[in-house]
């Protein structure tokens, strides 16, 4: 964490507030954002077993061969970035990259269990032959092989859009930050988040199309090449309206959080162009 020493010329937003001993300071800031990781390598995990599980229906009009849908997986998805804008205002970019890695390996560690529950021996009648589950009179597979295979597909692409996605907000969130010298906290926050949820979007409807993961939800009777756009476009404007709106618990987030915390947003930007000069010379 770099410094959280209050500027000179905004000291008087601390001075009013009850003296802290640094070791209850320092557990209050580990303590948040323990909170804020937790969160977002949480929720992580849980859109990536849920994933394209089940798409929820907007809107559909055979007609003219569109189908709005959400995968349920996207429902949580925006609370991720709202996650890393807090740790990326507060704690700094070197915080927010390093809870994006922890993620690539959760991701990679949800993918070890799945392979390894499914190469263990279980009680699954199994093809002599293929060495295969079989599946049942109905031809559906055991409940854990479908949630298997779903989620095979779903962290493949995740992964591989996560972490465009991810490093993308973070350094975006931090050249707004910059550019704007620490101020317009707006525009940051939508700046970072409205670009990087395009390119997440695009990239995880794609990816799972050419895996054979949206096999429910295209219809073979249009062109298929409209349906992902669709897609696309439905999966960014249900984020595009969740950032918008996450604005507000952002700004009072970051209020409250930084009074709690004794640490100055404007610190936090002073550092990164520091730093940022540094690394260009």
């Amino acid at each position: 964490m770099t410094d959280a020493r209050p500027l000179p010329q905004n000291q008087a937003r601390f001075e009013t507030l009850p003296p802290v001993s640094p070791a209850q300071l320092h557990e209050r800031r580990e303590r948040v954002f323990l909170i804020l990781a937790g969160l977002f390598l949480g929720t992580l995990a849980m859109l990536n077993i849920l994933g394209v599980s089940r798409f929820i229906k907007i809107g559909d009009w055979p007609e003219y061969g569109v189908v709005f849908a959400v995968a349920v997986g996207v429902l949580p998805y925006p609370v991720t970035f709202l996650c890393t804008d807090f740790i990326s205002e507060l704690y700094g970019r070197r915080r927010a990259n390093l809870v994006v890695w922890v993620g690539l390996g959760l991701n990679i560690w949800v993918v070890f269990f799945l392979w390894l529950g499914g190469v263990l021996p279980g009680f699954e009648p199994m093809d002599p032959v293929t060495g295969q589950v079989l599946p049942d009179d109905a031809g559906n597979l055991p409940a854990f092989f479908q949630v298997r295979a779903l989620a095979f597909g779903a962290v493949t692409a995740s992964m591989l859009a996560y972490m465009a996605a991810q490093f993308c907000d973070v350094y975006l969130f931090h050249f707004w930050k910059r550019l704007t010298k620490g101020k317009h906290l707006w525009l940051r926050n939508n700046g970072s988040t409205l670009a990087s949820q395009l390119v997440d979007t695009t990239a995880v409807i794609y990816i799972t199309y050419y895996i054979g993961g949206l096999g429910g939800v295209i219809r073979d009777d249009s062109p298929v090449a409209g349906q992902l756009v669709v897609l696309i476009a439905t999966g960014y404007a249900f984020k595009f309206v969740v950032a918008v709106l996450d604005t507000i618990p952002f700004y009072i987030g970051v209020h409250y959080l930084s009074r709690y915390l004794r640490i100055d947003p404007y610190l936090e930007h002073a550092a990164d162009v520091e730093e940022a000069t540094g690394a260009s010379s």
